[in-house]
């Protein structure tokens, strides 16, 4: 055989394995949606009762929870029932094939004897970490649901920190009262001085090589775990059920395949960190519907590892369903990242209403992360006084400027390099914002081609796109009340401003900063309402605008 004989073997071979990966690769839409497998559950009903628990809130109910779980399970499956009452429980474990149901006026309140969760290897915002055994859990499961109409309660109030600021006068003397120590300021309550220790002393709870949980043992009060922790678990169901009060996020399915979040209710108070209501992360096939979310910090939140440990999982958080859900307090209604770094696509989201939420439509990530987010789609997204930004994606996360405000530009793309690209979002309203649409990029790596449509944003600032690409704007009514400028494009290019709507009398529509914008284009927009319709800063230069305007 001659080599270039073999090379033509060695290329078709390669070309069947693409044409046949793309052939099996599905391309989602409105009108194709992903498809999500539901678990099924032999009819028969075991009751805890029948195993010893007791009702009585002050029972602990531990082993017999577990038993009836395990036995149900070993005999094929079917439901473990939790009639009404306090059940008084420390971890349960759940098991394949049994559904786990909560009657009306059923609360599993868990311990806050701390001895009772044991020191586990844990995952923590992606890498692997020593936490505390979490109130629920289950590891390689298929076919587990929990569902009903009762409450369950983590008690997360003994497990976190606090600050003064957060609390009223009455909930501050009330929680220095209950135990616990301050911060050597009096302006932080800590749940221990074992938790005052690890806080201050900023200690890592990563598990480096040769370290195991056991040797975190010093600082165990300070892991705090998540109420519900489901991993590599297939066919997955959580309905009805109201999961609130978490020593850290609330539920946080973990590579897990054909997941179902129905009519489920999440709370945390305000003031919980790390309080986060859902958390998915590098799941494939999910539906969240139906359900509603008041808790201290990201409210639905898409996640698939962290850096380069994210990166080697290689598992993103895939053909996503979330819609008909209601946010009422969070850091964003529906989040995306920070850690992302093993990406996440064909995610529709739709019919949300978010209330009084930090932001709305939140994307976040940071150099280092890598990954790549794409092919994201909102529609029919209404929201009510946003703290800050209804629309929002940002590269510098957490990332702290120099004093002079200037941002790092090194121009350097790797693989830790994240990206943001190809996505939609239309019909959205807004009525209470700081800011109607923000995003910010990478000098190296620009936010791009995102389409933005239909939309009215009564907000204080317009929008504002710094290092962003092949972003388009379609019929958008800006009711900005900041009318200096409605609209600043900061080092951006390849932009489409059409049918733009804003306040009559605004003191700069178009503000164009930086030598490196270019290519934005302004159509079907009356600029003749603006007192100044351009202004040119920083090396920005008149024909990186060009206006094709009704008047």
């Amino acid at each position: 055989m001659t080599k270039h004989a073999f090379f033509l073997i060695v290329i078709g071979s390669l070309l069947t394995r693409f044409s046949a990966t793309a052939q099996t690769t599905p391309t989602y839409s409105w009108t194709n949606l992903p498809k999500i497998a539901q678990p099924t559950f032999r009819r028969d009903t075991t009751n805890i009762i029948a195993f010893g628990a007791k009702p009585d809130g002050v029972s602990l109910n531990t082993q017999a929870i577990n038993k009836a779980i395990s036995t149900c399970s070993q005999k094929g499956g079917g439901v473990v029932l939790v009639p009404a009452g306090i059940w008084l429980t420390g971890p349960i474990v759940l098991k394949s094939n049994v559904n786990l149901h909560l009657k009306k006026a059923a609360t599993l309140l868990f311990t806050t004897d701390k001895n009772q969760y044991a020191l586990v290897e844990g995952v923590y915002e992606g890498k692997r970490a020593a936490r505390n055994q979490s109130p629920v859990s289950g590891t390689n499961l298929a076919n587990v649901a929990i569902t009903g109409q009762g409450i369950l309660d983590g008690n997360g109030d003994v497990w976190r920190a606090v600050h003064k600021s957060q609390l009223t006068e009455s909930q501050w003397k009330e929680k220095v009262e209950s135990g616990g120590v301050l911060k050597d300021d009096g302006k932080t309550w800590y749940p221990s001085e074992q938790f005052k220790k690890a806080s201050t002393e900023n200690r890592s709870m990563l598990l480096a090589p040769g370290k195991t949980p056991q040797d975190f043992a010093d600082m165990k009060d300070f892991l705090r775990p998540n109420l519900v922790v489901l991993t590599n678990c297939k066919k997955v169901l959580l309905e009805g059920v109201t999961f609130q009060n978490s020593p850290a996020w609330c539920l946080h399915p973990l590579m897990c395949q054909d997941l179902t979040l129905r009519n489920v209710t999440t709370k945390n108070p305000e003031y919980a960190h790390n309080g986060d209501g859902m958390d998915i992360e590098s799941c494939k096939n999910f539906l969240i519907e139906g359900c509603t979310l008041d808790v201290g910090d990201d409210a639905i939140c898409i996640k698939s590892g962290k850096d380069e440990e994210g990166r080697k999982r290689g598992m993103p958080t895939e053909n996503g369903i979330i819609r008909n859900n209601t946010v009422y307090n969070g850091h964003g209604g529906f989040v995306v990242g920070s850690e992302m770094s093993g990406g996440a696509r064909y995610l529709f989201v739709s019919n949300c209403t978010f209330m009084g939420t930090d932001k709305g439509l939140r994307f976040k990530s940071v150099r280092g992360r890598g990954g790549v987010v794409e092919h994201i789609y909102a529609k029919d997204i209404f929201m009510k006084n946003i703290a800050q930004e209804a629309i929002f994606f940002d590269m510098y996360y957490f990332v702290k400027f120099a004093t002079d405000g200037e941002r790092d530009e090194r121009p350097v793309v790797n693989e830790g390099t994240p990206v943001f690209r190809n996505m939609r979002f239309e019909n959205i309203v807004c009525t209470g914002a700081k800011k109607g649409i923000f995003v910010r990029g990478l000098p190296e790596m620009a936010i791009q081609t995102i389409a933005m449509a239909n939309m009215v944003l009564e907000t204080e600032k317009g929008v504002e796109l710094v290092d962003a690409s092949g972003i388009r704007l379609d019929n958008i009514n800006l009711l900005s009340t900041s009318t200096k400028p409605v609209i600043n494009v900061t080092n951006s290019s390849n932009l489409t401003f059409n049918n733009i709507q804003y306040p009559a009398n605004t003191d700069v529509l178009f503000s164009i900063d930086g030598e490196r914008s270019k290519a934005i284009n302004v159509t079907n927009t009356d600029t003749s309402k603006a007192r100044t319709k351009t202004e040119f800063t920083h090396g920005a230069v008149e024909k990186s605008l060009l206006l094709t305007t009704t008047k």
